[in-house]
């Protein structure tokens, strides 16, 4: 019997901190069940999806080795593909939010049992315009400090540096006018933050319960904050999400399979925390289970 092949690609910037010891091990414990190893360092932005597109159909299993940004760009690579091979993820950068929902050790020995059991499971991909997204679309307040804050501070502060680096939005705080039409329902007014998301946890600072996020149903989690009219209001909001009380106070929560948002401001967004510039016209949509992970 041939060994299988994998191709693992590795970004080096993300997790600098984190002990290479680990890494190695789980590569030594794929080798050692029998996997033919082919590791694949990127050099910049763009060229983990390049990887995965150009080289993922010659490997039985591909492997992601860094932060969401990372698991981002080889998911969007490998969905270029006819037929795709499964996906690993070796979590290794500050936040790893996705890693959570799908409890991914952030440990690579232990992380890489996954891949050694092979238990291939669905999951929906979201397409925002023509580019893809595994976990979070988001816009508006504090979206920024997710793609802006330096890598190497992410390293030394994981959680802390979106914090910081969100902190920077407080003076700039304010609403976007936006129309946005989500399975049919048409909202129009003025939001402060939204988010179309597949995860457990958007950005590292606000948490959705585990039981009302079902990562292949065919349906995003919408949250949108509504731009408060009152000091008493902006209290309501605060709390509402301090709680996780995300049906509360004016929030907007839906579970919805698309959306189409139109906006004349200058409305920046962050695809699981990369950058997407501002678009007049936005289309996201869900495709149901069309990415294979081993979890």
């Amino acid at each position: 019997m041939e060994p299988k092949k994998l191709l693992m690609i590795v970004n080096p910037r993300a997790g600098k901190t984190k002990p290479a010891g680990p890494l190695f091990g789980a590569a030594a414990a794929l080798s050692e069940q029998g996997y033919l190893l082919s590791v694949r360092p990127t050099k910049g932005q763009g060229h983990a999806r390049a990887i995965a597109a150009v080289e993922g159909a010659k490997f039985d299993v591909v492997v992601a080795v860094g932060g969401d940004g990372t698991l981002n760009e080889v998911a969007a690579g490998l969905m270029t593909l006819s037929s795709p091979p499964p996906l690993g993820y070796f979590p290794q950068g500050s936040t790893n939010d996705f890693a959570a929902s799908l409890k991914i050790s952030g440990d690579p020995e232990e992380a890489v049992q996954a891949v050694l059991r092979a238990q291939p499971r669905q999951l929906d991909v979201g397409m925002w315009n023509e580019r893809s997204f595994v976990y979070v679309a988001s816009f508006g307040a504090f979206t920024r400090s997710s793609y802006s804050a330096p890598q190497s501070v992410k390293n030394a502060l994981g959680h802390l540096a979106y914090i910081l680096e969100g902190v920077k939005d407080l003076d700039t705080l304010r609403p976007y006018r936006i129309r946005l039409t989500a399975d049919g329902e048409v909202l129009d007014g003025e939001y402060l933050f939204g988010a179309v998301c597949n995860s457990t946890s958007i950005g590292g600072l606000m948490k959705l319960d585990s039981e009302r996020v079902v990562l292949d149903d065919g349906k995003f989690e919408m949250l949108l904050i509504p731009n408060p009219k009152t000091p008493g209001d902006l209290q309501k909001l605060v709390m509402a999400l301090l709680e996780q009380k995300y049906d509360r106070e004016g929030l907007v929560f839906r579970h919805v399979s698309s959306i189409h948002l139109q906006t004349e401001e200058d409305l920046p967004w962050s695809l699981d925390g990369e950058y997407a510039p501002s678009q007049p016209e936005v289309t996201v949509e869900n495709r149901c289970r069309a990415l294979t992970m081993l979890l």
